[in-house]
């Protein structure tokens, strides 16, 4: 049995012409089924008068038969440029061989978020890619039938030939240009998953090659003649600003074309929205123009400048202090609030509260910040790694006074970005300084510049407080306080939302200088390690299994009765219970040190189990079953890679990630003072994915969270000993192991 779509898709939806150079269909498609009402989409274009820059994303189909998809949205690494391709090539019924991927450029007039962040690209596009590549198949169809004179539903496709019932073949590129003359179809029939030939299969990465023989891909590989480089000369500490600067001796070093001054265009951008206060420096800076980056940066390390202190000059110690102070203050922005806990705590016959802190953290991406820019009187030609295209294009076209239209965004691949450029302070540079020298020029980041001058995840303390009467959990209480507001505070309506009586969530944050924002899996990222260490504590407290502490809760849930809820509590059992079957949990031998988690975030459904044992005296992680439900897993090779770096990056952070201010001063700018884990710590992760027909949830970073939880709850197992601060690494004490766990 088919599957009928239910979503209308309509003519807007399509963009095509019948005249492409050499012939062909070229079919653009309003990818998150969000194409704005007022664009009107002509039925033929001529391909000669075609900006290609007009389209989001689109299919074309060549005489040939060869297939050229365009992605729109930003890879970061995550994989969409692959996935998202493979979703339009399994409706539209070609054979992925004959399937080339191009990355799209920034479209605003026709299409919404072209965006790379929150494990939402593959979430929101499930829909309208299946219909864009079922419709364009149909429109093939109803072509051959034309052609042959017979009803469209006596014809057959597979892998881009169409058979008609006599037995007779046309393929795609022999039938595309009538094809082009049709209507778009409405109603179209969607495959069935069983029914999949591409989808569910392991489908190589399409950057493969050029990553791994290092062709241009990144925007540091970007180049176009006449360009020069940039590397600007920014604070050293938050909350300074730049009173006076010498720049003789630079001037006169090799390669220095100009020395200027830049910031008043973005500090205009403050006056009209005070909010980028807390991701954008508003200082001015000094900037050198060189013919190549390493001049440039040279050149800047021989600038004298000096600063002022504009306001308190923070530290780690004092943030440390004001976050105390706000967890044991009485006023909070209450984000959910069941029942009476101060009630619950009153009547317990037992009350548990735990304090859990972490560290700011840079994103630390391989590939540092940087963004070309050309700014001329008739546009403004951008071209960079950006997670958020549209956002920075709006953001330009205010900083610089133009027109939204005169701006031309091209996205590169990126090497890494974990949030870290949603917020594209680096596009803001390089079109301000190509504003000025009216050059082509391209803003590199030194690593430095990169961690010292970074949107940070901030600093935040988590304080739980549970009651036990009569054997049952009967209130909850969370409180976040946090540097900066952590944008939307804490995930009040997931677990154990719904699971307990008397549940209340609670945010307050502390207005900082340092410029914070979203680090890989927002939120959640240590959250989930503060809860699940806090439930195997309970649990212990209680004298209950710990796993059926966490299976006893979710039983309780009613999500179809309470509309908050966003996780489903049949699924979380499910990962729950496939995790304990393939983790051994609880039968391990002598000497095997478990720890268990389950989480819910970006829509996906995991349970993780730690295997951590002792090796030299010294606790070591080993192994890592991890249990994924995101519903239909497109691309399972992709899927894999994602799931074990999010593991392992979860553990490195958890394990090592320390970092802090001192006067305003990052206490690190390079990797011989930030520990990030090695190779060699990485431990075996086991992944098994819950197999059903559901749409497909966020991969990204769902396993990244409860990672840090699982290790230390089999750090407690394997030490006795329980960790109540990020990095675990920071107090080393904690992890010294009792004699009678070392075996031989």
């Amino acid at each position: 049995m088919s599957i009928k779509s239910n979503n209308t898709f309509s003519r807007r939806a399509f963009m095509r012409t019948s005249s492409l150079a050499g012939g062909g269909m070229l079919i653009g498609f309003n990818l998150f089924n969000s194409c704005k009402p007022e664009v009107k989409l002509e039925p033929t274009v001529d391909l000669a008068q075609l900006d290609f820059k007009d389209f989001n994303a689109f299919i074309k189909i060549a005489e040939s038969g060869e297939v050229t998809i365009f992605s729109p949205n930003p890879e970061i690494g995550q994989g969409v440029k692959t996935s998202m391709p493979m979703i339009i090539a399994e409706e539209l019924d070609v054979a992925w061989k004959d399937v080339y991927v191009q990355q799209g450029i920034l479209d605003t007039k026709n299409y919404q978020r072209q965006v790379a962040g929150g494990s939402q690209s593959i979430r929101f596009g499930w829909d309208a890619l299946r219909q864009t590549g079922a419709s364009a198949k149909q429109m093939l169809v109803n072509a051959a039938a034309a052609r042959w004179g017979v009803d469209a539903s006596e014809c057959t496709v597979s892998e881009g030939m169409i058979t008609n019932a006599a037995g007779v073949s046309l393929g795609y590129g022999e039938i595309v240009n009538e094809a082009a003359l049709l209507e778009v179809p409405e109603g179209v029939t969607l495959k069935e998953p069983k029914d999949y030939k591409i989808i569910g299969t392991n489908i190589q990465n399409v950057d493969i090659d050029k990553i791994t023989t290092g062709k241009p891909l990144y925007g540091l590989d970007y180049k176009v003649a006449g360009m020069v480089y940039a590397s600007v000369l920014r604070p050293p500490a938050f909350g300074q600003k730049l009173m006076s600067y010498d720049a003789t001796e630079a001037q006169t070093m090799p390669g220095v074309i100009d020395i200027i001054k830049i910031g008043e265009k973005v500090q205009n951008l403050f006056e009209e929205d005070p909010s980028f206060a807390s991701k954008i420096s508003s200082s001015d800076k000094v900037v050198v123009i060189a013919e190549t980056t390493w001049q440039a940066m040279k050149a800047k390390n021989a600038i004298t400048a000096e600063w002022e202190n504009d306001i308190f000059m923070e530290s780690t110690e004092n943030h440390d202090q004001m976050l105390n102070g706000f967890l044991d203050a009485t006023q909070f922005d209450t984000r959910r609030k069941d029942g009476d806990v101060k009630k619950a705590f009153a009547d317990a016959d037992m009350v548990l509260e735990r304090t859990y802190e972490s560290p700011f953290l840079p994103h630390n991406c391989m590939e540092p910040m940087n963004f070309f820019a050309d700014v001329t009187d008739e546009k403004v030609h951008l071209v960079g790694p950006i997670q958020t295209p549209a956002w920075k294009a709006g953001l330009v076209a205010k900083l610089l006074g133009r027109a939204e239209d005169e701006i031309l965004m091209e996205m590169t691949r990126m090497g890494g970005g974990f949030g870290r450029r949603l917020y594209g302070d680096f596009v803001l540079e390089a079109a301000e300084i190509s504003d000025a020298i009216r050059k082509p020029v391209k803003v590199v980041y030194s690593r430095e510049d990169d961690m010292a001058v970074g949107v940070y995840r901030p600093a935040i303390k988590y304080r739980i407080k549970a009651s036990v009467k009569d054997g049952q959990l009967t209130g909850y209480h969370l409180k976040e306080a946090a540097i900066n507001d952590n944008m939307y505070g804490l995930i009040p309506n997931f677990f154990p939302a719904g699971a307990v009586e008397n549940y209340q969530v609670d945010t307050k944050s502390y207005k900082s200088n340092i410029t914070t924002g979203a680090w890989r899996a927002p939120y959640t990222n240590f959250l989930a390690y503060a809860e699940q260490s806090f439930f195997d504590e309970l649990a212990e407290a209680m004298d209950v299994d710990k796993v059926q502490l966490r299976l006893d809760l979710l039983k309780k849930v009613d999500a179809a009765a309470d509309e908050r809820i966003e996780y489903s509590p049949e699924r979380m059992i499910e990962v729950i219970e496939t995790a304990v079957e393939k983790s051994g949990w609880g039968t391990k031998p002598k000497g095997v040190y478990q720890g268990f988690v389950n989480y819910y975030c970006h829509n996906t459904h995991v349970a993780q189990v730690a295997d951590v044992e002792i090796e030299n005296g010294k606790p070591v992680v080993k192994k890592v079953t991890c249990v994924v439900d995101c519903g239909i897993v497109v691309n399972p090779l992709g899927a894999l890679n994602q799931i074990e770096g999010g593991v392992i990056d979860g553990i490195g952070h958890s394990m090592y990630g320390d970092f802090g201010f001192d006067a305003g001063i990052p206490t690190a700018n390079n990797y011989d003072r930030y520990r990030l884990i090695r190779m060699k710590e990485a431990p075996k992760v086991e992944v098994h994915m819950i197999n059903n027909e559901l749409s497909p949830t966020g991969l990204g970073e769902p396993t990244l969270p409860p990672a840090g939880g699982a290790v230390a709850n089999a750090l407690k197992a394997a030490t006795g000993k329980r960790i109540y601060q990020q990095p675990f690494m920071k107090n080393p004490e904690m992890l010294e192991v009792p004699e009678e766990s070392i075996i031989g």
